[in-house]
């Protein structure tokens, strides 16, 4: 393509304001004529300046490009995944100072989320579902209209999970109630599944109570397991029951990781079962240090962890309240590297966001 060459004069003019405020003397304060340069002309030809049209265009698309970000917010929506499990997928919402009203509008069926929709995945709140959200004192009011009802009674308590995960992640809701046209809902209308005054994420997410006999001696750890296939995996958030009799939650989130997903679960796990924590886990200042064995590495000869493994220890105990970070030793030595050789040398921070595409 042919350049346009294009001749540029610039008249740089100067213009001044000698201010005079009594007793600020911003300039001339000492009531004395400020002297202002007389306006100069710069030429500068075509052997100065030359631009593409091509170079034009990528500027004028660039410009674009960075007033859409400016214009959108990353949201994690809970969505259903092609196993039933509800999963944060990162999507760009735009920008509101009503985010968690606009955040469940997206999790409703046939709206404006259809065309944004992850590959499998599928948005949980009947089509047509009209919805308000009232936040005060840290509770988000969320009243839904007739509509709300027409669900499969199997997607009661994924309902649930996706409503409370989704406006929990805001800093300004700790807590969910709903109604239905105006009147509390104690229990879900086909189901029957019954609603606290306030859900939580206390609750749990895609609960998996199988290897546990009474569940009243126990509580909740939530954990991080990997889902999708091979070249898309995602990260999926699983609540499990350990004893009551457990103090460290943290070493009982680090236990269930190891022990790892159950069999039909469909979901994976980079853990090698033979791993283990050789002290008890450390925590200063808002940081974890886990000093495991070496059964930890994926490659024991180079000294290296697996990138799976590091990103579900660290998603996984930054649910714990209070941590906000997580160091990994081993033999009581900071030698990880990760996949491509790179050492790991500072605590490791949970994402702003989960599951963006690129983690």
């Amino acid at each position: 393509m042919p350049k346009s060459k294009y001749k540029i004069t610039l008249a740089l003019c100067v213009v001044g304001t000698a201010l005079f405020l009594s007793g600020c003397g911003l300039i001339g304060g000492d009531d004395k004529a400020v002297k202002i340069d007389p306006p100069q002309d710069v030429t500068y030809t075509d052997e100065d300046v030359e631009v593409t049209e091509q170079e034009a265009e990528e500027e004028v698309t660039k410009e674009t490009d960075e007033k859409a970000v400016e214009e959108t917010i990353k949201t994690e929506l809970y969505l259903i995944d092609k196993n039933g499990y509800v999963v944060p997928q990162t999507i760009d919402l735009p920008k509101t100072e009503s985010i968690a009203t606009l955040a469940l509008e997206y999790l409703v069926k046939n709206g404006p989320i259809t065309e944004m929709l992850p590959n499998g995945f599928q948005a949980v709140i009947p089509a047509d579902t009209k919805l308000s959200v009232n936040v005060k004192d840290k509770v988000a009011t969320v009243d839904f209209s007739n509509e709300f009802k027409e669900y499969q009674a199997e997607d009661e308590e994924k309902i649930l999970q996706s409503i409370t995960w989704t406006l929990t992640q805001f800093d300004s809701i700790d807590k969910v109630k709903l109604q239905l046209n105006g009147h509390p809902l104690e229990e879900m209308p086909v189901n029957g599944t019954p609603i606290n005054t306030e859900l939580s994420r206390k609750d749990g997410i895609n609960l998996d109570t199988s290897h546990v006999a009474d569940l009243t001696n126990t509580k909740p750890v939530t954990v991080y397991f990997i889902g999708g296939e091979k070249d898309s995996y995602y990260y999926v958030p699983v609540t499990k029951r350990v004893s009551n009799s457990i103090d460290d939650n943290i070493t009982a989130a680090v236990n269930e990781l190891i022990d790892g997903p159950g069999v039909s679960s469909n979901l994976l796990n980079e853990f090698r079962s033979e791993a283990k924590l050789i002290d008890e886990a450390k925590v200063e200042d808002g940081q974890v240090t886990l000093n495991f064995d070496e059964s930890i590495y994926s490659s024991f000869e180079e000294k290296k962890i697996s990138e799976h493994v590091l990103n579900t220890l660290v998603l996984s105990l930054t649910e714990q309240p209070g941590i906000e970070s997580v160091a990994v030793t081993v033999n009581g030595k900071a030698e990880l590297m990760d996949e491509e050789g790179k050492k790991i040398t500072e605590p490791v921070s949970r994402p702003e966001k989960v599951n963006t595409g690129s983690y």
